[in-house]
């Protein structure tokens, strides 16, 4: 049964940066398109980026900061990464990664529905 993995939160002070990082293991075949969503305490989850691996587009979600959110992957496409810069404290959320599973790629609207396997999540704390 395939699964992802998240790492990289923490507590931290507004105007910091994190890096999270998303390692998927045990799926049946190569991944072709990972998502970073995000959930804070009473609100909505939402999407902030998706990446087709393999060096293919990056979408982000309607309400995402895309100046300060990169999504990118490693050279080997194993592991992908959200780089966030100039944290702000509305930024404080559980972050997901997610995936659509083995060769299913991309939609350009990050829909949560759209994802089926999801992993536990990594907790950001943004401090002002």
């Amino acid at each position: 049964q395939g699964r992802l993995v998240e790492s990289g939160g923490g507590a931290v002070q507004a105007g910091d940066s994190l890096r999270l990082s998303c390692e998927p293991s045990g799926f049946s075949g190569r991944l072709s398109c990972i998502a970073w969503f995000r959930q804070a305490p009473g609100k909505k989850r939402e999407a902030i980026a998706s990446k087709y691996l393999g060096g293919g587009s990056i979408d982000y979600g309607d309400s995402a900061d895309k100046a300060r959110f990169t999504i990118f992957e490693d050279n080997d496409g194993s592991t992908v990464h959200l780089h966030m810069n100039n944290l702000k404290p509305e930024d404080t959320a559980m972050y997901y990664c997610a995936t659509r599973g083995p060769y299913i790629g991309c939609r350009t609207s990050l829909e949560s529905v759209d994802f089926p396997y999801w992993g536990q999540g990594t907790q950001v704390v943004v401090s002002p």
